[in-house]
């Protein structure tokens, strides 16, 4: 049993846009672990619809958001394609940081991470439990309540917000 601390970790995702939620647990497990590195997923195929920002977009919005809320040191934001634990082995991560928000995401998410055990069972799963204050915050109710003109900017950022109001129309 290796007693090896962990010194870097993904926070993956598809950020389909990046909410204030994601960012807290971005921004929580910067103070846990020295480097981490935010993994926006391809996803191509999400839900059977695809996204709704293009890779390079929610790419670029994640780096804007996080040096908007000002946690950008010890974080760096990549496009990433394939098995998640590919690459964790390419970045030499110990550990991949998931936040939950309520039990269905635990559900998801355990399933996800026996499969990466399988996978790779020297990279640990972290689970983050949501600030209560984003625990009900995800990309889909940001794009539903933006695409119905509603405001979302105590649901992301600024950068976020006026993506969002162009992409929409607003």
């Amino acid at each position: 049993m290796s007693e090896e601390l962990i010194g870097h970790v993904v926070v993956p995702g598809t950020f389909d846009p990046v909410t204030l939620g994601h960012l807290d647990v971005i921004a929580r497990s910067r103070r846990m672990f020295p480097k981490v590195t935010v993994a926006v997923a391809e996803s191509v195929a999400k839900h059977g619809t695809g996204t709704a920002f293009s890779l390079d977009e929610r790419v670029g919005l994640v780096r804007r958001s996080v040096r908007e809320v000002g946690i950008e040191s010890g974080i760096q934001v990549i496009p990433f394609g394939g098995l998640l634990v590919d690459l964790c082995r390419t970045l030499d991560v110990g550990g991949v940081v998931k936040g939950l928000r309520a039990m269905t995401d635990f559900e998801y998410e355990l399933q996800q991470a026996d499969l990466n055990y399988h996978l790779a069972p020297d990279i640990e799963s972290i689970f983050v439990m949501s600030n209560p204050r984003y625990g009900y915050v995800s990309s889909s109710i940001v794009r539903e309540l933006a695409s119905m003109g509603g405001d979302v900017s105590f649901l992301v950022t600024d950068c976020v917000r006026e993506t969002l109001m162009a992409h929409y129309g607003r």
